[in-house]
């Protein structure tokens, strides 16, 4: 991939808790390397320096919940070469979309003295949601591993690629005795995406799907398995609506459940 210069990279957040930017500060010496061969442009959490776009690599954290924000992911958007879409927020709109379920003026109401004032919008969307997305990267917070592995992909002008599999392969790795089958511990492994290093399993509780679902995941198997261990309906709405509530497998799953 020929460029003049080092490429452009940019980091904007829209709503969020910030954790997924954090991970890549979290490189430490591997951020020093990158700064070697990207000019980080903007990027608020870690430096006050502002370089205008064209952007090279933009990555995105957070999910768009008012209307400014969402005019002002198309302006990041069109600044942009290359986007990717950082963690739970950004990918599923986060645990802020369990207003999607709910009438967001209800909470304003409760929440706020003067609700007249909140410019909001009534759901929490992902940011594919608004624009095109070139690669989305799950996790909350996203794993530093696979950041690392997406923006040296896009240095060597190659597609991006992390692994699809569940938690329940990387448990086996590990050498873990299932939760699930052997202890009769809920847990959302079966259904999640890998990425954690299965950190709950190894210190026997069950997985909470930090990392969201995994590829044509198969919710109701699970769902029923779990109801076998006694968790009623009322706690699978729960299971599915967290970090992930927002993405479509575990929206519709916790809506079976809601009686």
């Amino acid at each position: 991939m020929a460029r003049s210069g080092k490429p452009k990279l940019a980091v904007f957040k829209f709503a969020s808790c910030g954790g997924c930017q954090l991970s890549l500060l979290d490189l430490e010496e591997e951020l020093l390397t990158l700064a070697g061969e990207l000019q980080i442009a903007y990027f608020v959490e870690a430096s006050k320096a502002a370089v205008r776009g064209p952007y090279d690599l933009t990555l995105v954290d957070g999910s768009i919940t008012t209307p400014h924000d969402a005019g002002m992911i198309k302006k990041v958007r069109r600044a942009s070469k290359f986007l990717v879409a950082l963690g739970a927020c950004a990918t599923a709109g986060g645990i802020q979309a369990l207003r999607n379920f709910k009438d967001v003026k209800e909470f304003q109401a409760v929440v706020y003295p003067r609700p007249e004032v909140i410019d909001t919008l009534d759901k929490s969307t992902p940011i594919a949601a608004h624009v095109q997305v070139d690669f989305e990267l799950q996790g909350c917070p996203i794993n530093k591993g696979q950041l690392l592995a997406v923006i040296s992909a896009f240095l060597q002008g190659q597609t991006p690629s992390v692994p699809h599999h569940s938690v329940c392969l990387e448990c086996k790795l590990k050498g873990n005795i299932c939760v699930l089958v052997a202890r009769g511990l809920p847990c959302m492994g079966p259904v999640t995406h890998a990425g954690c290093g299965a950190i709950c399993p190894t210190y026997q509780r069950g997985c909470y799907s930090c990392f969201g679902p995994k590829e044509t995941p198969n919710t109701a198997s699970l769902s029923e398995r779990l109801r076998c261990l006694g968790v009623t309906e009322a706690d699978l709405v729960r299971a599915f609506r967290t970090f992930y509530a927002g993405a479509e497998p575990f929206r519709r799953e916790s809506e079976a459940h809601e009686k």
